[in-house]
This record gives structure tokens, sequence and C-alpha cells, in this order.
């Protein structure tokens, strides 16, 4: 396999991180089941969560694919987490010891749909295409206004069955950031690195526990509830008008449920199927 997620407690706790070999298979297989959307009901989107580096040499297969999710206008959100060893490699390193290990992330590039399916061919999309459903039994909504250095987001999310043990999680990230990227693939001309590439979905701030987020109460059908954040614009955003924020909702087992994405100043409609 190109990749192995090694979830043993005793090799978490000497991980180190490391490029994973370019030689991987391709196993995206279209599994895709067509179901007609339910009234009522909500699209479900993919949470992508990139577990990668500027000094990594294999991940711009991951940003080559992620290309394509943007490109295909996927009901996708991606999510770019930047680790490293050593804080001289990377300007953009963000602290996820504990979501690596909860996810076994043992090298780099990872990606990971939803938080409980490895991408296991990112140059394709057909993997995320498969998770895209019509018929979510929650849908999320955001409202996101970004003013004087301060940013206050409402993360509605509504139900349409009962649930339990359900918590939120939610990112700030940031657009528009360059740096060279180390390459030894073949995408991107095969230059090494590739001079002042454009990363973007940079993770700059969780406004809850990065693995157990916040936990939910009033989960049950019919409902909406709210959860507000009002806090300054993080001190690590190079440009306030390159945020934008992404929340999702995972279940007992960490596994997310539905996630949204917003940019600054918008009011959004829950995805619901009429």
């Amino acid at each position: 396999m190109k990749k192995i997620l090694i979830i043993t407690a005793a090799f978490l706790s000497i991980m180190s991180q490391s490029c994973i070999s370019d030689d991987w298979e391709d196993k995206s297989v279209n599994t895709a089941v067509v179901e007609q959307p339910i009234p009522g009901k909500f699209l479900k989107n993919v949470l992508i969560e990139d577990y990668t580096g500027t000094w990594c040499q294999y991940c711009p297969r991951v940003l080559f694919g992620l290309d394509k999710v943007e490109e295909e206008h996927l009901d996708a959100y991606p999510v770019s987490i930047h680790i490293a060893n050593n804080p001289n490699t990377d300007p953009y390193i963000f602290p996820a010891n504990t979501l690596q290990q909860a996810m076994g992330v043992s090298g780099l590039p990872t990606a990971m749909l939803n938080r409980n399916i490895l991408w296991d061919n990112e140059t394709t999309t057909t993997e995320i295409k498969n998770l895209i459903k019509p018929n979510s039994d929650l849908g999320i909504a955001l409202n996101s206004t970004v003013a004087s250095g301060n940013i206050n987001l409402d993360v509605n999310i509504k139900f349409v069955e009962n649930f339990s043990g359900l918590k939120l999680i939610v990112y700030v990230l940031e657009d528009g950031l360059y740096a060279d990227q180390t390459n030894a693939t073949s995408f991107f001309g095969g230059i090494n690195p590739i001079p002042n590439y454009e990363h973007n979905h940079v993770l700059k701030s969780c406004l809850t526990d990065l693995v157990n987020g916040v936990a939910l109460s009033g989960t049950s059908n019919g409902a909406t509830i709210t959860q507000n954040f009002t806090i300054p614009v993080p001190s690590n955003i190079a440009n306030v008008n390159n945020i934008s924020f992404v929340a999702f909702v995972v279940d007992s087992t960490g596994r997310a449920i539905n996630v949204r994405g917003a940019e600054p100043n918008i009011t959004q409609t829950f995805q619901e199927n009429l």
C-alpha cells in the first residue's frame, strides 16, 4: 500500500514526521449509489483534512487532487493542516499532534475524508464523489461577520432525526499564502521546488477542541440549535480578507456527519431538499 495508518499507542508515542513515497496504487472505485433527494433532508458534504507540509516532497500529489476538487466545484471542504518536526521548515505549521495521533497519521501526505476514511488515490476525485449524498439527517448553515478585527460566527444546525453524543468542531482557515513547495512528483511540471506556490485553506485556528470539539445539546428531531463564536481575528492571520470558516459535526465515533464552509460576511440558508 502507498500508506499505512499506524494506530498502536506504542508507535504513536514515538511518531515522527516523514514523507511517504510516491509509490501508490490507484484504488479509487466508483461505488456511488444514486439516491433521490428526500424532502426535508440535507445535502451531505465532505470534509477533507490534508496533513501536509511545504517541506514534503510527495505532498504535491494531494495538492493536485485538491485543485481538481475545486475545479469540479464538488461539495467538499478542504482543510490543509501543515505539520513538521522543525518549525523552520514550514511557515504555516499548526499544532495538531493530538489530532494526528487520534487519526493515526504517521507520515505525509495523508488526507482523511470525514475523519474516518483515507483518501487513497488523492489524484482523482472519485472517492469524494462517492461520499457526497443528498440525504443527511442534519444540516449546517453559517452566518459570519468579520469587522474591526473581530469575528462573529453563528453555526446553525438543524436536525430531522434524534441524535446524541454529537460534537461541533470549527476551523478558521486562510487562503493566498505563498511559499516554495518541495516536489518530487511529476505534478506541476515536476518542478522542484515549486516556486512561490499558493497555499490555500490553511488551518490557522480551531475555535473548539481540535479532536473532541464542543458537545452539542438539544439535538432532537425538528430542532435547530445555534453555537456562537465571538473572538478577535487570530494573530497569525496574514490577510483578514483571505480567511474562511469550516464547521463540522462529528458523532460519538469521531466521524464527520456533515460539514459546511463559508467566507466572511455571509448569511447561509440550510441546504435542505425541497
